[in-house]
């Protein structure tokens, strides 16, 4: 395979030392799970700090999530990118031991990359979905 030969690359390890120098992804204590052509999955432990007043998992992280999954999943398509536009559905409020966002390129132009991700909660063995958000990634000139 020649190089740049997006099967070729480990997105695992490229995404997960990416992730180490985004200080909001180390302080939020994101941790990139899986990576593939097209694919990102990024996995965050509870801990009290990362929630609400009512003791949810923030918002915030919830939209950080992902809109992080979504952006590495793109990332192993097109390389780098910038957010233009990020959509958060939040459908029950997120309340687990941990967390887990898929993210999926749904197509992928010159320009712009459109993905879509869901959100989980998990916690004794049970996984239960709790966001859904889309994203329209911009590719730099």
């Amino acid at each position: 395979m020649a190089d740049g030969d997006p099967e070729a690359i480990d997105f695992l390890t490229l995404l997960r030392g990416v992730n180490e120098t985004a200080p909001f992804n180390r302080w939020a204590g994101f941790v990139v799970s899986a990576a593939g052509d097209g694919t990102a999955e990024l996995w965050l432990p509870w801990r009290a700090e990362l929630g609400q007043y009512s003791g949810f998992l923030h918002a915030a992280l919830v939209a950080g999530m992902i809109d992080t999954a979504c952006g590495f999943a793109a990332a192993t398509v097109v390389g780098q990118v910038l957010a233009a536009q990020c959509s958060v559905n939040f459908l029950s409020p997120a309340v687990g031991d941990e967390f887990v966002a898929r993210a999926v390129v749904v197509k992928a132009g010159k320009r712009q990359v459109f993905t879509t991700a869901e959100l989980f909660a998990e916690r004794d063995g049970a996984s239960k979905l709790v966001a859904t958000g889309t994203t329209i990634l911009a590719v730099p000139a």
